[in-house]
């Protein structure tokens, strides 16, 4: 086979098999080296609880994710500014949110912060907090894609009269989206389950929910193979429709 040339699709699927299978032996072997009497059943009276958390997680995700991604624009572009302040602004959050842990930043927005404004509403604060946390780190990612671009296409499109917001959208942003792709997603993923750490604010999101459930049950790894499941599946169709992208946008430069 060429090095342009994909495997077949019998060849994809028979590789998917064997890899899926050689980790599936890895955990049945391990499983079955220790001595565990597993109670599936305590924990079945308890779907309802993981579902309501599931979805919790998955709402307080989605609001997150589109609000840190219009952050971390924004602030790509202020520290791209001209106007001084507004680039030591934008320097200064990103520098500050990424030197500090966010659990510390969870309390100090929540008890503080949220308390001064008076917003009363947990969920609300939660979104905004993971939101500023992570948009930090979408800024600098979309900074580095747009630096990616090379001058000379900045100023071919200055020549051909484009203005910058109209540079912005049909030059830099299609190339930067392409390079900044893959870290974009691998920061979606740690979002989606940075959200666990909401439970120190009683948000009953999926983690507190499998906390609940063990303390009420005392079955640990009942309670928390499923929480490994379902922020799977709230993590996996991310990264297969970032694969999706990649490859279109790869064959459309």
């Amino acid at each position: 086979m060429s090095a342009d040339q994909s495997p077949s699709l019998a060849a994809r699927l028979s590789s998917a098999l064997i890899a899926a299978a050689l980790v599936a032996a890895v955990f049945y072997f391990s499983f079955h080296q220790i001595t565990y009497r597993w109670n599936w059943q305590a924990i079945a009276r308890y779907r309802s609880t993981f579902f309501f958390g599931w979805l919790m997680t998955l709402g307080i995700s989605a609001g997150s994710l589109l609000l840190s991604t219009a952050i971390g624009i924004i602030f790509a572009l202020l520290r791209r500014s001209p106007i001084l302040p507004l680039r030591y602004f934008g320097n200064i959050y990103v520098e500050l949110i990424r030197g500090t842990p966010l659990l510390v930043q969870i309390l100090i927005f929540f008890y503080i912060i949220a308390d001064a404004f008076h917003v009363r509403d947990r969920y609300l604060a939660g979104i905004v907090i993971l939101s500023i946390f992570s948009g930090a780190y979408i800024s600098e990612i979309v900074r580095a894609g747009i630096e990616s671009i090379g001058q000379s296409q900045l100023e071919s499109a200055r020549a051909i009269g484009l203005t910058t917001a109209q540079t912005y959208r049909f030059v830099i942003f299609p190339q930067a989206l392409r390079v900044s792709l893959p870290p974009l997603v691998g920061q979606f993923v740690s979002l989606i389950k940075d959200s666990s750490l909401l439970s120190i604010i009683a948000v009953n999101e999926f983690t507190q929910a499998a906390r609940d459930i063990n303390s009420a049950t005392y079955s640990t790894l009942e309670s928390y193979i499923p929480l490994a499941v379902g922020y799977l599946i709230l993590t996996l169709p991310i990264s297969l429709w970032t694969r999706r992208m990649e490859r279109r946008l790869r064959f459309e430069t």
